[in-house]
């Protein structure tokens, strides 16, 4: 035979031009995990980790936070969309609600003979 054939073995490893980039994982966007456990009514935020896209964070998610069986469901939510109030401007962003006592069950009489209210 004229021409030099590669050997299968040399094929099957390719150079760095024939495989696809692997990105590291510090350029993987953040995920915040919140997870409902067995006896609880609602999702509890169980931490954070970096996945390429949000199925790959949900099973990430359910091998780190729930090891020994301690949730029932798993949320995963992009860090970036996550907008949140600051707590330097606590007073002024909670400030309207104090103005409404109306909201609060102490400005009501309720009755001697009323359980459970």
């Amino acid at each position: 035979m004229s021409g030099a054939q590669t050997p299968p073995t040399e094929q099957a490893a390719g150079t760095a031009a024939d495989s696809p980039p692997v990105a590291p994982e510090r350029s993987w966007p953040l995920w915040e995990v919140f997870v409902r456990g067995k006896r609880g009514l609602s999702h509890v935020h169980a931490g954070s980790l970096h996945a390429p896209d949000a199925a790959f964070a949900l099973r990430n998610a359910r091998d780190v936070y729930t090891r020994r069986q301690e949730g029932v469901s798993i949320w995963v939510v992009r860090a970036d969309d996550i907008t949140a109030s600051s707590p330097d401007e606590k007073d002024s962003f909670f400030d309207p609600a104090a103005d409404k006592i109306y909201r609060h069950p102490t400005f009501y009489d309720v009755p001697d003979d009323v359980e459970y209210l």
